[in-house]
């Protein structure tokens, strides 16, 4: 008997639309349709800034002279990963509510918050965040991809940005 591990790709991405929620001071989506020269196909121009909806931030977002998004391999963003449910967590994901999740190096991890539940039709600027310490910790254990179900990782308007750079480095 051979073993044969089922294997699929879950689209978790939001439709990329006008009037798609922005994290403040985000240009808007805008999409106009368009006519080719010919006028023959029907075109659309699209305007959106790379930090609204279902978006990566590539090392360049927060460490001067890192790589962008187009210099990163494809392969980190496919392939198996874990869904770490912290619905029952507070504000933010600490450090705590991690230790206990088994964390191995190499590991995609996905958190599920409080923020899924209340949908994503708008920006909510409560949105639960990784803490600092818990960004950290999950670079040392040498995960190769976090995603989260907000626009941002970090908290609203906070000045330590430790849960980009500890990440993204």
């Amino acid at each position: 008997n051979t073993f044969v591990e089922e294997k699929r790709i879950i689209d978790i991405s939001l439709p990329i639309q006008e009037g798609m929620p922005i994290y403040p001071g985000t240009a808007a989506t805008q999409i106009k349709s368009a006519k080719s020269a010919s006028g023959l196909s029907r075109l659309s121009e699209i305007t959106i800034s790379s930090h609204v909806g279902s978006h990566i931030d590539a090392p360049s977002h927060a460490l001067e002279g890192a790589e962008t998004i187009d210099q990163l391999d494809l392969e980190l963003f496919y392939g198996p990963c874990r869904v770490l449910d912290v619905t029952a967590g507070a504000n933010e994901i600490t450090k705590e509510d991690l230790e206990k999740k088994n964390i191995q190096a190499g590991e995609r991890i996905l958190l599920k918050t409080k923020n899924s539940g209340r949908g994503f039709s708008e920006f909510y600027p409560d949105y639960i965040y990784l803490a600092p310490e818990a960004a950290s910790f999950l670079a040392e254990q040498g995960v190769i991809l976090v995603g989260i179900d907000s626009l941002s990782i970090k908290q609203r308007g906070a000045k330590d940005n430790t849960s980009h750079t500890a990440l993204l480095s």
